[in-house]
């Protein structure tokens, strides 16, 4: 995994800035005993395991950033991928996206009939029951219905992503925009190994289309604690500046 000590003095501001607003986030909705799940699901009547909360998304109209949280029949995670309430998926639309970066021209590749659609999948966000997040991960092209860019496409959008709107909640989207920032180089990672996930996967299961092969869900996956980042964040930060 990539050492926080080789980032640059400006990309490791921008992570310990980004973790502060999460902190931030966490502070103000600690105050009425809320936490990010609960912003969202508390806007539904009911909670339906697989419906996408908000109805219809988050979707930023001008930044081309989205998500949604959902949960998974209970048990059904558990024995591969560790116990979790739901998670979060985030994306990045096309009219977000610099016009040079386009999806891999795969066999079954289709293009869609709107120039927006094609949207890529960052990453899946876990959280626990006390609505924190617990680990992040990555998924195969069928989890999400997205368009497959290379990792290092995905890598250079990363900082695109920005939900710079107020609705259905200001700190939901300031925390889970500062997440994306503050575990920055985790997410390098973790796309990066999805890619070569998928490739071990073609070589092992000749003749399958590993991108829609349903025994292959998560692509990689890491564990994390935003207190613990922010604190290595902070040294590394401090060290560089010192240097």
């Amino acid at each position: 995994m990539t050492n926080l000590n080789t980032l640059s003095k400006e990309r490791l501001q921008a992570m310990s800035e980004a973790g502060q607003r999460v902190l931030e986030c966490y502070r103000v909705l600690q105050k009425t005993n809320h936490n990010v799940v609960g912003e969202l699901l508390d806007t539904a009547e009911d909670f339906f395991e697989w419906d996408h909360y908000p109805d219809g998304d988050v979707y930023d109209h001008e930044t081309h950033a989205q998500y949604y949280y959902h949960a998974h029949p209970p048990g059904e995670r558990t024995e591969k991928f560790g116990e979790e309430n739901g998670h979060f998926h985030t994306f990045l639309r096309p009219r977000g996206m610099p016009k040079k970066i386009k999806p891999v021209p795969l066999p079954d590749y289709e293009e869609p009939e709107s120039d927006n659609d094609d949207l890529t999948h960052f990453v899946g966000i876990s959280m626990n029951a006390a609505g924190y997040p617990v680990r992040i991960f990555t998924t195969n092209r069928w989890v999400t219905g997205e368009a497959w860019y290379k990792a290092e496409d995905v890598i250079e959008l990363l900082d695109s992503f920005d939900m710079d709107m107020a609705w259905p909640s200001w700190p939901v989207n300031i925390w889970v925009t500062n997440l994306i920032q503050l575990f920055y180089p985790t997410i390098v990672d973790l796309l990066r190994e999805r890619d070569k996930a998928v490739t071990d996967w073609e070589v092992r299961h000749p003749g399958i289309n590993a991108y829609d092969d349903r025994d292959l869900e998560l692509t990689s996956v890491k564990g994390i604690s935003v207190e613990d980042q922010i604190k290595a964040v902070d040294a590394a930060l401090k060290k560089k500046r010192a240097s």
